[in-house]
């Protein structure tokens, strides 16, 4: 009996050492959100890495349109756009380039042969807005706050091209689904949502990138359709793009000078 007793625990043992226990299996919402970041990850990398990440400032010039309903409205204008990361930006319009808007964090101006006055509350608010859900903000800030959630959701398809989708939610609930080539790695389409404080409804706005260029050792986007509520708003078309010039910040710091609803002084 003795005998049998020790060839069983003897038995045992080299069972035991021959197949240890398996590890612990990782849960599949940490496989999901590995999957996620592993997919950002890669975009960062395909948008030009330590070059993207290290954008200080960019000057861009193009011709912009716009659209009402789906429809375009007039024939479009000349923009030079100068942007300094993360909240300062100033935009210069028409071939004089005597209009301009600047924003600098939440506050917006507007520029004129009048002068400076501040912009219209709802502009800026829908400014702010969407500077906080921009690819650059997505990419640069929000993957480095506490608490940020990442979202593996699939295979899909957007603007007719085969891509990987990745959500990301903050910590306030925001959140914003980015769709990621499978082949390249670079951005092909941001959505996101919120919601009125007026009328309470929710709104859907998105952005297509197209036609990405090497400018300095960044993969840059010379096309940018913004959807608004499925609806095309706006088209932006870059003829150049420089980064880390070292703007000046005269660009940025103006302050008002007449107030829009006071009568213009005589003279």
């Amino acid at each position: 009996m003795k005998l049998l007793l020790s060839i069983l625990f003897f038995a045992a043992v080299g069972t035991a050492q021959t197949n240890p226990p398996a590890a612990p299996a990782i849960p599949i919402d940490q496989q999901n959100a590995a999957k996620a970041r592993t997919l950002l990850d890669q975009t960062i990398e395909a948008l030009g890495g330590n070059a993207y990440l290290n954008i200080e400032d960019m000057t861009q010039d193009g011709r912009s349109y716009s659209f009402h309903h789906g429809e375009p409205s007039g024939a479009g204008g000349l923009f030079w756009r100068f942007y300094r990361f993360p909240d300062k930006e100033r935009i210069e319009l028409t071939k004089k380039r005597d209009v301009a808007y600047v924003y600098r964090g939440d506050e917006g101006f507007e520029i004129t042969y009048k002068g400076v006055r501040s912009d219209e509350p709802k502009a800026v608010a829908d400014f702010v807005r969407r500077r906080k859900y921009s690819l650059d903000w997505v990419l640069r800030k929000w993957l480095h706050e506490p608490g940020i959630a990442l979202f593996y959701d699939g295979a899909s398809v957007a603007a007719e091209k085969d891509t990987q989708q990745v959500t990301l939610v903050n910590t306030h609930n925001e959140s914003v689904t980015l769709y990621l080539d499978t082949t390249s790695h670079l951005p092909v389409k941001k959505t996101f949502s919120w919601r009125d404080p007026t009328d309470k409804e929710r709104n859907l706005e998105g952005e297509v990138y197209d036609n990405y260029k090497p400018v300095e050792g960044v993969m840059t986007p010379f096309s940018v359709t913004r959807f608004y509520n499925g609806d095309m708003a706006s088209q932006r078309f870059l003829n150049s793009v420089r980064y880390n010039t070292g703007l000046n910040d005269s660009l940025f710091n103006v302050r008002v000078t007449y107030d829009a609803n006071q009568p213009a002084p005589r003279k």
